[in-house]
């Protein structure tokens, strides 16, 4: 069955799904057979750091078909949702007549697309170095309790262990003396709202995504990883940046620092993008509604799919 029929062209394809899915080849053959362009929709694969240990598309892929939004930011570099709405809007601009195909499996940047964002105020430099300064050593779940204090609101909406976003939420708060859902309102609309899509999310059986995941971790060891956080080490970047918290990174660098032995990093890595696969079933499920097509990765390789 067609994606689409004849004469309803959409205005893009999204398409969404758990790490090691099988997304990126699926958004290749669609962007070859449609003459489209592959529009990277990953928060870690916008960095130029990490090609191997992010699964960027390699040369060869990228030389089959266009793609763009891939490893186009340096890791010191703290790239948002509005960047990347940014960047997709200006993208979009350019037409070029080819079907865009939005391949990811960052659940936010999918819903800024359509529904947009809210614009963040900047924090100055003083006060996120000050905030980091004192959240040093904590758990992230005392800083949650922090934030929860001050901020019910804001702490509501987030993961108690998602550090990046409550240390987020504390430096706006003592930047702006404003709880950061006061800034939700009002979004920026998203640069394909109110256009015809078509919207996939590639479920694979959970048993066999797991050996996939654990499969392609060491491959990505015996392709370089290592190498790469060798080299993003050197630069002694933030460690609250993205690219410094990609699935991986920490646990090698502890490897590097002679703190975890490379069987203990590799199975750090393994669980740590493990939880993040099953992290990613439930977003897409209770989070982005009935329009998305839910798919089975072997039913996406069929000749007749696209």
């Amino acid at each position: 069955m067609p994606l689409w029929e004849a004469g309803e062209r959409p205005a893009a394809v999204l398409i969404a799904g758990p790490t090691a899915s099988g997304k990126s080849a699926l958004a290749s053959r669609i962007a070859r057979e449609a003459g489209g362009v592959v529009v990277n929709t990953d928060s870690m694969q916008v960095y130029a750091d990490l090609r191997v240990l992010t699964a960027r598309p390699d040369a060869a892929e990228e030389a089959a078909v266009p793609h763009r939004l891939y490893g186009h930011v340096d890791g010191a570099t703290n790239y948002s949702l509005g960047h990347f709405a940014r960047d997709a809007a200006a993208l979009l601009a350019e037409g070029e007549g080819r079907l865009p195909v939005f391949v990811g499996g960052t659940g936010l940047y999918f819903r800024t697309l359509e529904q947009g964002f809210s614009e963040l105020p900047p924090v100055p430099e003083a006060i996120r170095a000050e905030i980091r300064r004192e959240a040093e050593g904590r758990p992230t779940e005392a800083l949650h309790e922090d934030l929860a204090r001050r901020d019910p609101e804001g702490a509501a909406r987030l993961r108690p262990s998602d550090r990046m976003r409550v240390m987020r939420a504390l430096e706006i708060l003592a930047a702006t003396g404003r709880p950061i859902a006061s800034f939700y309102g009002d979004p920026v609309p998203g640069p394909l709202a109110g256009r015809r899509l078509v919207k996939l999310f590639l479920a694979p059986d959970r048993a066999v995504l797991r050996e996939r995941i654990d499969a392609r971790f060491r491959t990505m060891i015996a392709s370089g990883a290592l190498d790469e956080v060798v080299a993003l080490r050197a630069r002694r970047l933030d460690p609250m940046l993205p690219v410094m918290r990609a699935h991986g990174v920490p646990g090698l660098i502890a490897h590097l620092d002679g703190t975890l032995g490379l069987d203990e990093a590799i199975a750090r890595g393994q669980a740590d993008t493990r939880a993040y696969a099953k992290r990613q079933f439930t977003w897409f499920r209770h989070q982005m509604g009935e329009a998305w097509r839910w798919v089975d990765p072997e039913d996406a390789a069929r000749p007749d799919f696209c």
